[in-house]
């Protein structure tokens, strides 16, 4: 076994990073207006600056921003997409007191368009920063998944003006809507690109599955509707791009929102994508088992999320090490990375963890990563 040269890396993550209290103070007064977007934008400058150098010194070959211009993984990539509108989240608290992030109305209102080049400008300070301070090291891109603009409202979501049928015409607008959000950042330098993507694992959830069938849709039939979706993106994206996806449970404040075993998507996800890497979240039992990775067809990685965003209690590099030989006896090791399981700041909230812990966690999968494949 050895290591790889090119993403997604043995010792990979999933991008988003707590933000510095400074940051968090600018967006404040921005939204107060008491700085311009251009004095809050220099503040990220410099946030990101750090944070490029962070990932560096844990050991990390795949670079971020943090996702620190953001306040929303999703809500600010998609926002900027023509004939879409979307409605800030808002939260809710729990009966035991912790809160949860209500999930945002996404609706498309018209043909979806792509616009202007949303993440250009971002990468292009990022590609800047990680060729001054963690040279050799990949910039990577982070967006939310496109599947985004169906499953949060099905068809009744979807203007029926704009798209009187789904096929083809909605899925192949957002592909090309995809496809050239793309081909700008590889015009630029971008050679790895993650979308994040909710819906494949909120399909393992019998409450989120029982959702679907309320607004109209066969739940066994949408994995494979949005292979078919994700795979129209990837036929248009850039050849010697790497493109990644993550699966996420729900990442607010160290809260999860889907719970159950991959099985109900492990075919369309595994067999049938033509993804290059699919990111899993696997840092408890709310995952399941491994079982689903028999379906991991060859050329493409898992990525294990085995190391949880959500605390500070540190794994022990036994125990990953056991869970990933686990993983293997259903998939090869040469198909196998290791990452944590979610991003430590989906949203700028955060989760409730320490940023000494987010390092240490960080540590321990290049270390565990170096022991496996070195």
């Amino acid at each position: 076994m050895t290591e790889r040269t090119k993403p997604p890396f043995r010792a990979d993550h999933v991008g988003s990073f707590l933000r510095p209290a400074y940051l968090l103070q600018a967006r404040e007064e921005k939204a107060k207006g008491a700085i311009s977007a251009k004095q809050l934008r220099a503040v990220e400058d410099r946030a990101i600056t750090e944070v490029v150098k962070f990932q560096r010194d844990c050991g990390l070959q795949s670079i971020t921003d943090g996702e620190f211009r953001r306040t929303y993984f999703h809500i600010d990539f998609l926002e900027q997409l023509g004939g879409v509108h979307t409605d800030v989240p808002f939260t809710v608290k729990r009966a035991d007191g912790s809160e949860e992030l209500a999930p945002p109305v996404i609706k498309v209102v018209d043909k979806v368009r792509h616009l202007k080049a949303i993440q250009r400008a971002d990468f292009d300070y990022l590609q800047q920063q990680v060729a001054l301070h963690a040279p050799g090291c990949t910039p990577k891109v982070t967006i939310p998944s496109p599947t985004m603009l169906h499953f949060r409202g099905g068809r009744a979501g979807i203007s029926r003006a704009a798209y009187p049928e789904l096929e083809p015409a909605f899925y192949d607008d957002v592909a090309h809507a995809y496809a050239a959000e793309l081909q700008s950042l590889f015009d630029g330098g971008c050679r790895y690109v993650q979308m994040d993507d909710t819906n494949m694992a909120y399909l393992c959830d019998e409450k989120m599955r029982e959702a679907a069938r309320q607004r109209g849709d066969d739940p066994n039939e949408l994995p494979h509707r949005y292979a078919g979706f994700i795979n129209k993106v990837v036929a248009l994206k850039p050849a010697g791009m790497t493109l990644a996806m993550h699966l996420c449970r729900g990442n607010f404040k160290s809260t999860h929102a889907a719970a159950g075993n991959y099985e109900p998507v492990a075919q369309a996800l595994l067999s049938e994508m033509n993804l290059d890497a699919i990111f899993m979240e696997y840092d408890d039992q709310r995952s399941g088992d491994f079982r689903p990775l028999r379906y991991l067809k060859p050329g493409m990685q898992v990525v294990l999320g085995l190391v949880t965003t959500k605390f500070g209690q540190l794994e022990s590099t036994a125990e990953l090490k056991r869970r990933i030989y686990e993983a293997a006896e259903f998939a090869p090791l040469e198909q196998l990375c290791l990452s944590p399981q979610c991003g430590f700041s989906s949203t700028v909230h955060g989760n409730n963890i320490a940023v000494e812990d987010q390092r240490r966690k960080l540590e321990l999968v290049v270390q565990t990563a170096a022991e496996i494949w070195s």
